[in-house]
C-alpha cells in the first residue's frame, strides 16, 4: 500500500489592517539560545533557520531588552535603539526583512509614540 501523506492545516489569523496573516501556531526560538536548555552556538541556530523557505514563513522578532541584571531586566525604548536592534536582527538572521517586529518589554521612561516614531507613516 502506498504511503499516504497527511496534511495538517494550522489555523491562521489576520493581524492589523495591512493584510499580514500569520499562523496561530509559531515556532519560538528561545530553545536555540538556551532559554530552557543548553544553547546552540549562534552559527548552529541560524543555520537551522536558514533551512526554512523564507517566502513561506513569517519571521517575528522582538526588541526592548537591553540586558539582564542580577535583580532586574534592563529595557530601552529609544527610537535609535529600536532601529539598531532591528538592523542587528536583520544582519544576524541574514534576512532582508522582518514580518512582525514587536516590543518585548516596555520602557516606561519613554512615551510609546516616541519609541515607534521612526515606524509611523509620515
Amino acid at each position: 500500500m502506498a504511503e499516504e501523506k497527511i496534511k495538517i492545516r494550522v489555523p491562521r489569523v489576520k493581524l492589523g489592517n495591512q493584510g499580514l496573516e500569520v499562523s496561530k501556531l509559531g515556532y519560538g526560538c528561545m530553545t536555540l539560545s538556551g532559554g530552557y536548555n543548553s544553547p546552540l552556538s549562534e552559527e548552529e541556530g541560524i543555520a537551522a533557520l536558514k533551512q526554512l523557505p523564507r517566502e513561506k514563513i513569517q519571521l517575528a522578532t522582538k526588541f526592548g531588552i537591553l540586558g539582564l541584571g542580577s535583580t532586574d531586566v534592563k529595557v530601552k525604548g529609544t527610537p535609535e535603539y529600536v532601529r539598531s536592534a532591528c538592523e542587528g536582527s536583520l544582519q544576524r538572521l541574514g534576512v532582508e526583512y522582518i514580518d512582525l517586529y514587536y516590543q518585548h518589554r516596555i520602557d516606561t521612561s519613554i512615551p510609546i509614540e516616541e519609541t515607534v516614531s521612526d515606524c509611523l507613516p509620515l
